[in-house]
């Protein structure tokens, strides 16, 4: 291998609700004259694909109900915004002053059910959910590329998730295609050719947590990331679902 690249994409304009995804990062692509080859891995944060299937929140047409109400008390939020995570949410984790840990809906637990209001659109009250169905966005968006380029390129899309234990956030995958999400290793023998017994690696949120010094977490305006130079089995199953840690094995919750 002679080395993986990140490559930020630049000429993606700003998103907003109908607009042509695939399409506005062929352009970019293009006139970047970065291109697409076979084995690339195209990282696309969810939050310009949310925006493109127009998972947008007006709160001013929230009216929060009385679950919503007392939960904002407690941790000091907008109860029209917690009435909207409470909405993304199956159940929540952990409260604390301006926060809430929940279980979303997609079976991750993350801050505030991903409800997002930074580099969203100007104005207060907007809030941005989390694509609907982000495994099936990514396999449109592989699908588009793909046939545009004529190869076999896969697609992660990436959101920043903080840890329980660790401060900071770091990028993980809530969608993928063309890749193995969970790459099973188990039976590969090791250096000493001793078989893996336990290893199993989240292989896309290693892609999504890589791409994300360039994609950046501000103002730095790289929405799509090409990762070049990476050996991987090509797979048409890809689901980021299947990183979620079932329940019964989860020894914290």
């Amino acid at each position: 291998m002679a080395g993986v690249q990140l490559i930020g994409v630049p000429g993606i304009p700003l998103v907003d609700t109908g607009d042509d995804l695939p399409a506005l990062i062929e352009t970019a692509l293009r006139g970047s004259g970065v291109g697409l080859e076979d084995g690339d891995i195209v990282v696309v944060t969810s939050k310009v694909v949310s925006k493109a299937e127009g998972r947008w929140v007006d709160l001013d047409e929230i009216e929060p109900g009385d679950d919503a109400r007392r939960l904002a008390e407690q941790v000091g939020k907008d109860p029209r915004e917690v009435a909207v995570i409470l909405s993304e949410s199956t159940g929540v984790s952990r409260k604390g002053h301006g926060v809430l840990i929940t279980r979303h809906r997609l079976g991750f637990v993350s801050a505030n059910a991903g409800v997002d209001h930074s580099n969203a659109r100007p104005g207060s009250n907007w809030r941005l959910l989390l694509p609907a169905h982000p495994d099936e966005s990514a396999r449109t968006l592989r699908d588009r590329l793909n046939a545009a380029f004529d190869v076999t390129a896969a697609v992660v899309l990436s959101d920043s998730h903080g840890r329980p234990f660790r401060l900071g956030t770091v990028g993980v995958a809530i969608g993928a295609a063309g890749l193995p999400a969970l790459w099973d290793l188990r039976g590969t023998p090791d250096l000493f050719g001793t078989p893996l017994r336990v290893t199993e690696v989240g292989f896309a949120d290693e892609i999504a947590a890589a791409a994300g010094l360039v994609l950046g977490q501000a103002a730095e305006g790289v929405p799509v990331v090409v990762v070049r130079g990476l050996d991987y089995p090509v797979t048409d199953d890809a689901r980021a679902a299947d990183l979620v840690r079932p329940s019964e094995l989860d020894l914290y919750r």
